[in-house]
């Protein structure tokens, strides 16, 4: 087996080179630059990173999405029954109203046809007799 090296980078302090006046720059807006020299001599800068943070968890609403969706159902299924109600109190009341109509007109033209049955006619029907020239003697006709 080989023998592992482990080499540890050490980091590098900066050196003040400026080229131009300093800048002022508010602590926490530029992240820090680190460098690094590797074990064959290069030398990494960079910004160091910083773990990622969780995103906050949105706080939940005090009633649940599903409780108001049952609500609003409710309302809408009431507003049908509602509707609902009204329709069928009104076909009940046209239903009594064609059953009254019929029922009048049947007493109507019952009563005209019984008229028309039962009323002396107007013109006479049957055979005409003239008896004028008829002899009655002794009960016994003799036409």
């Amino acid at each position: 087996m080989a023998a592992v090296e482990v080499h540890r980078p050490a980091p590098i302090t900066p050196t003040a080179v400026t080229t131009g006046p300093p800048v002022p720059v508010h602590p926490g807006t530029v992240p820090a630059v680190a460098s690094v020299v590797l074990p064959d001599g290069r030398v990494v800068t960079g910004y160091a990173s910083e773990p990622a943070k969780p995103e906050p968890v949105a706080a939940k609403p005090a009633v649940s999405r599903a409780a108001v969706n049952i609500a609003i159902g409710g309302v809408g299924f009431l507003a049908v029954c509602g509707g609902l109600l009204l329709l069928t109190t009104f076909i009940t009341a046209l239903t009594a109203l064609i059953t009254q109509l019929i029922t009048l007109a049947a007493v109507v033209f019952g009563g005209w046809i019984a008229v028309q049955v039962f009323s002396p006619s107007r013109h006479p029907g049957g055979t005409t007799v003239n008896i004028r020239k008829a002899v009655i003697k002794r009960n016994h006709f003799h036409g």
